[in-house]
Protein backbone atom coordinates (compact mmCIF):
# COMPACT_ATOMS: atom_id res chain seq x y z
CA UNK A 1 0.00 0.00 0.00
CA UNK A 2 1.42 3.18 -0.86
CA UNK A 3 1.53 6.37 1.30
CA UNK A 4 -1.49 7.88 -1.11
CA UNK A 5 -3.64 4.18 0.13
CA UNK A 6 -2.41 4.72 3.57
CA UNK A 7 -3.60 8.51 4.27
CA UNK A 8 -7.33 7.45 2.47
CA UNK A 9 -7.68 4.55 4.33
CA UNK A 10 -6.84 6.21 7.14
CA UNK A 11 -8.76 9.35 6.20
CA UNK A 12 -11.73 7.57 5.81
CA UNK A 13 -11.57 5.57 9.25
CA UNK A 14 -11.58 8.64 11.18
CA UNK A 15 -14.47 10.04 9.47
CA UNK A 16 -16.46 7.01 9.62
CA UNK A 17 -15.84 7.57 13.55
CA UNK A 18 -16.80 11.41 13.17
CA UNK A 19 -20.03 10.38 11.57
CA UNK A 20 -20.80 7.61 14.38
CA UNK A 21 -19.88 9.88 17.32
CA UNK A 22 -22.25 12.77 15.54
CA UNK A 23 -25.20 10.30 15.48
CA UNK A 24 -24.35 9.31 19.04
CA UNK A 25 -24.27 12.70 20.29
CA UNK A 26 -27.80 13.13 18.37
CA UNK A 27 -29.60 10.20 19.62
CA UNK A 28 -28.02 11.61 23.01
CA UNK A 29 -29.60 14.99 23.00
CA UNK A 30 -26.24 16.68 23.62
CA UNK A 31 -25.64 19.60 21.85
CA UNK A 32 -23.08 22.32 21.28
CA UNK A 33 -19.17 22.32 19.29
CA UNK A 34 -17.36 20.09 22.27
CA UNK A 35 -15.49 17.68 20.30
CA UNK A 36 -15.59 13.33 20.39
CA UNK A 37 -11.85 13.27 22.68
CA UNK A 38 -11.60 16.94 23.71
CA UNK A 39 -8.45 16.94 26.10
CA UNK A 40 -9.64 19.93 27.35
CA UNK A 41 -9.69 19.86 31.53
CA UNK A 42 -11.91 22.35 31.82
CA UNK A 43 -15.86 23.19 31.43
CA UNK A 44 -14.99 25.80 28.22
CA UNK A 45 -18.34 27.70 29.08
CA UNK A 46 -17.24 28.41 32.70
CA UNK A 47 -13.34 28.99 32.21
CA UNK A 48 -11.51 31.63 33.62
CA UNK A 49 -9.71 33.83 32.10
CA UNK A 50 -6.76 32.62 34.84
CA UNK A 51 -7.34 29.42 33.86
CA UNK A 52 -6.76 29.54 29.99
CA UNK A 53 -3.27 31.99 31.06
CA UNK A 54 -1.88 28.19 31.40
CA UNK A 55 -3.14 27.40 27.78
CA UNK A 56 -1.73 30.66 25.73
CA UNK A 57 1.44 31.14 23.81
CA UNK A 58 1.67 34.39 24.43
CA UNK A 59 3.21 35.94 20.65
CA UNK A 60 4.63 38.45 19.20
CA UNK A 61 6.66 37.59 15.46
CA UNK A 62 6.19 40.92 13.66
CA UNK A 63 9.89 41.37 12.09
CA UNK A 64 9.89 44.55 13.32
CA UNK A 65 9.84 43.53 16.70
CA UNK A 66 12.66 44.64 19.19
CA UNK A 67 14.71 43.62 21.85
CA UNK A 68 12.40 45.94 24.34
CA UNK A 69 9.41 44.44 23.49
CA UNK A 70 10.62 40.87 23.50
CA UNK A 71 11.89 41.63 27.01
CA UNK A 72 8.00 42.98 27.45
CA UNK A 73 6.88 39.92 26.25
CA UNK A 74 8.70 37.80 28.46
CA UNK A 75 7.51 40.21 31.51
CA UNK A 76 4.19 39.87 30.89
CA UNK A 77 4.21 35.59 30.58
CA UNK A 78 5.58 35.56 33.90
CA UNK A 79 3.19 38.06 35.00
CA UNK A 80 0.39 36.06 34.02
CA UNK A 81 1.35 33.05 34.05
CA UNK A 82 1.39 32.27 30.37
CA UNK A 83 2.73 28.40 28.50
CA UNK A 84 4.74 30.03 26.72
CA UNK A 85 6.14 33.33 25.06
CA UNK A 86 6.52 32.51 21.20
CA UNK A 87 8.74 34.59 19.17
CA UNK A 88 11.01 34.52 15.92
CA UNK A 89 14.01 32.37 16.09
CA UNK A 90 16.58 35.24 16.56
CA UNK A 91 15.05 36.27 19.81
CA UNK A 92 14.85 32.92 21.54
CA UNK A 93 18.30 33.08 23.58
CA UNK A 94 16.86 36.58 24.60
CA UNK A 95 13.99 35.21 25.81
CA UNK A 96 15.31 32.16 27.57
CA UNK A 97 17.27 34.41 29.53
CA UNK A 98 14.53 36.67 30.57
CA UNK A 99 12.38 33.37 31.42
CA UNK A 100 15.55 31.38 33.08
CA UNK A 101 13.86 30.32 36.62
CA UNK A 102 10.01 31.01 35.54
CA UNK A 103 7.21 27.79 34.37
CA UNK A 104 7.08 29.64 30.85
CA UNK A 105 8.49 27.61 27.83
CA UNK A 106 9.73 29.50 24.90
CA UNK A 107 8.61 28.39 21.54
CA UNK A 108 9.66 29.05 18.14
CA UNK A 109 8.60 29.24 14.95
CA UNK A 110 10.23 26.88 12.29
CA UNK A 111 10.17 27.13 8.02
CA UNK A 112 7.79 30.50 9.06
CA UNK A 113 5.75 31.55 7.42
CA UNK A 114 5.16 29.87 4.63
CA UNK A 115 6.83 26.42 5.02
CA UNK A 116 8.02 26.22 1.43
CA UNK A 117 11.73 25.65 3.33
CA UNK A 118 13.33 22.40 2.65
CA UNK A 119 13.51 19.78 5.37
CA UNK A 120 16.95 19.88 5.28
CA UNK A 121 16.51 23.90 6.81
CA UNK A 122 13.94 23.08 8.85
CA UNK A 123 15.60 20.57 10.54
CA UNK A 124 18.72 22.87 10.87
CA UNK A 125 16.58 25.42 12.38
CA UNK A 126 14.76 23.32 14.72
CA UNK A 127 18.44 22.29 16.43
CA UNK A 128 19.40 25.46 16.47
CA UNK A 129 16.41 26.84 18.27
CA UNK A 130 16.78 24.00 21.03
CA UNK A 131 20.37 24.61 21.20
CA UNK A 132 19.52 28.30 22.21
CA UNK A 133 16.75 27.36 24.93
CA UNK A 134 13.25 26.98 22.86
CA UNK A 135 11.24 24.08 24.74
CA UNK A 136 8.70 24.09 21.73
CA UNK A 137 8.70 24.30 17.51
CA UNK A 138 5.78 25.34 15.71
CA UNK A 139 6.80 24.43 12.37
CA UNK A 140 4.92 25.29 9.30
CA UNK A 141 4.13 21.96 7.03
CA UNK A 142 4.34 22.10 3.23
CA UNK A 143 1.39 23.77 1.57
CA UNK A 144 1.91 23.00 -1.94
CA UNK A 145 3.64 19.43 -1.15
CA UNK A 146 -0.20 18.63 0.44
CA UNK A 147 -2.30 20.37 -1.94
CA UNK A 148 0.04 18.49 -4.81
CA UNK A 149 -1.69 15.18 -3.10
CA UNK A 150 2.35 14.06 -1.85
CA UNK A 151 1.75 13.09 0.93
CA UNK A 152 4.95 11.09 1.51
CA UNK A 153 6.73 14.60 1.13
CA UNK A 154 5.26 15.82 4.04
CA UNK A 155 5.10 13.14 5.88
CA UNK A 156 8.73 13.19 5.76
CA UNK A 157 8.95 16.88 6.11
CA UNK A 158 7.10 16.94 9.97
CA UNK A 159 9.35 13.80 10.58
CA UNK A 160 12.88 15.38 9.78
CA UNK A 161 11.74 17.76 12.62
CA UNK A 162 10.43 15.57 14.72
CA UNK A 163 13.25 14.17 15.00
CA UNK A 164 15.72 17.25 14.89
CA UNK A 165 13.81 17.99 17.88
CA UNK A 166 14.49 14.29 19.50
CA UNK A 167 12.21 14.49 22.65
CA UNK A 168 14.05 18.14 23.98
CA UNK A 169 10.99 19.99 22.62
CA UNK A 170 7.05 19.76 21.95
CA UNK A 171 6.44 19.46 18.02
CA UNK A 172 3.17 21.38 16.88
CA UNK A 173 2.30 21.58 12.98
CA UNK A 174 0.89 24.53 11.95
CA UNK A 175 -1.49 23.43 8.47
CA UNK A 176 -2.46 26.68 7.46
CA UNK A 177 -6.36 26.23 7.72
CA UNK A 178 -6.73 29.18 5.52
CA UNK A 179 -5.35 27.85 2.34
CA UNK A 180 -6.61 24.26 2.65
CA UNK A 181 -10.16 22.29 1.97
CA UNK A 182 -11.65 20.66 4.86
CA UNK A 183 -10.73 17.10 2.94
CA UNK A 184 -6.79 18.88 2.88
CA UNK A 185 -7.05 19.65 6.78
CA UNK A 186 -7.83 16.34 8.02
CA UNK A 187 -4.91 14.59 5.85
CA UNK A 188 -3.27 17.46 6.81
CA UNK A 189 -3.73 16.63 10.77
CA UNK A 190 -3.36 12.77 9.85
CA UNK A 191 -0.27 13.10 8.44
CA UNK A 192 1.61 15.04 11.51
CA UNK A 193 -0.22 12.78 14.09
CA UNK A 194 1.46 9.53 11.80
CA UNK A 195 5.05 11.87 11.57
CA UNK A 196 4.83 11.65 15.64
CA UNK A 197 3.95 15.33 16.34
CA UNK A 198 2.75 16.80 19.61
CA UNK A 199 0.30 19.06 18.57
CA UNK A 200 -1.80 20.15 15.00
CA UNK A 201 -1.84 24.33 14.46
CA UNK A 202 -4.34 25.80 12.63
CA UNK A 203 -2.40 29.07 11.46
CA UNK A 204 0.78 31.42 11.12
CA UNK A 205 -1.12 34.52 11.15
CA UNK A 206 0.31 35.41 8.14
CA UNK A 207 -2.16 33.18 5.78
CA UNK A 208 -5.81 33.61 5.13
CA UNK A 209 -8.28 33.28 7.49
CA UNK A 210 -9.15 32.65 10.97
CA UNK A 211 -9.34 29.87 13.36
CA UNK A 212 -12.53 29.12 13.92
CA UNK A 213 -14.20 26.73 16.25
CA UNK A 214 -15.09 24.71 12.80
CA UNK A 215 -12.21 23.64 11.98
CA UNK A 216 -10.68 23.09 16.14
CA UNK A 217 -13.42 20.44 16.24
CA UNK A 218 -12.74 18.78 12.85
CA UNK A 219 -8.81 18.77 14.28
CA UNK A 220 -9.43 17.33 17.25
CA UNK A 221 -11.63 14.69 15.91
CA UNK A 222 -8.81 13.77 13.21
CA UNK A 223 -6.15 13.84 15.92
CA UNK A 224 -8.15 12.14 18.72
CA UNK A 225 -7.56 12.37 22.49
CA UNK A 226 -3.92 12.38 22.85
CA UNK A 227 -2.57 15.03 20.46
CA UNK A 228 -2.83 18.64 21.37
CA UNK A 229 -4.32 21.14 19.25
CA UNK A 230 -3.54 25.34 18.88
CA UNK A 231 -5.95 27.70 17.75
CA UNK A 232 -4.17 30.77 16.63
CA UNK A 233 -5.26 34.09 14.27
CA UNK A 234 -7.76 36.20 15.48
CA UNK A 235 -8.31 34.44 18.98
CA UNK A 236 -8.03 38.23 20.95
CA UNK A 237 -11.23 37.87 23.77
CA UNK A 238 -11.95 35.59 26.47
CA UNK A 239 -15.32 34.27 24.60
CA UNK A 240 -14.10 33.24 21.76
CA UNK A 241 -10.72 31.66 23.40
CA UNK A 242 -13.99 30.08 25.37
CA UNK A 243 -15.64 28.76 22.26
CA UNK A 244 -11.75 27.13 20.95
CA UNK A 245 -11.70 25.37 24.21
CA UNK A 246 -15.08 24.15 23.59
CA UNK A 247 -14.27 22.94 20.19
CA UNK A 248 -11.24 20.97 21.39
CA UNK A 249 -8.82 23.67 21.62
CA UNK A 250 -5.79 22.87 23.96
CA UNK A 251 -3.60 25.39 23.53
CA UNK A 252 -4.09 28.74 22.41
CA UNK A 253 -1.84 30.87 20.07
CA UNK A 254 -2.46 34.82 20.34
CA UNK A 255 -0.53 38.35 20.67
CA UNK A 256 -3.95 39.27 23.30
CA UNK A 257 -3.17 37.30 26.02
CA UNK A 258 -3.69 39.96 28.54
CA UNK A 259 -6.56 41.09 26.80
CA UNK A 260 -7.96 37.42 27.06
CA UNK A 261 -6.92 36.84 30.71
CA UNK A 262 -8.33 40.42 31.90
CA UNK A 263 -11.45 39.76 30.11
CA UNK A 264 -11.12 42.72 27.07
CA UNK A 265 -10.55 42.67 23.59
CA UNK A 266 -6.89 42.92 21.76
CA UNK A 267 -6.42 43.85 18.71
CA UNK A 268 -3.74 42.04 17.50
CA UNK A 269 -2.92 38.47 15.94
Amino acid sequence: MNMDQLVEQITNQVMQKISNATEEKGNAGVSGATAAGSASPYNSSLVTGAQLARMIDHTLLKPDSTKEQIVNLCKEAVEYNFATVCVNPCWVALAAKELAGSNVGVTTVIGFPLGSTSTFVKAAETRDAIAAGATEIDMVINIGALRSGDYEVVKKDIEGVVLAANGQAVVKVIIETGYLTEEEKKKACMLSKMAGADFVKTSTGFGPGCATPEDIKLMREAVGPDMGVKASACVRDLDTARKMVQAGATRIGASSGKEIVKGETGTGY
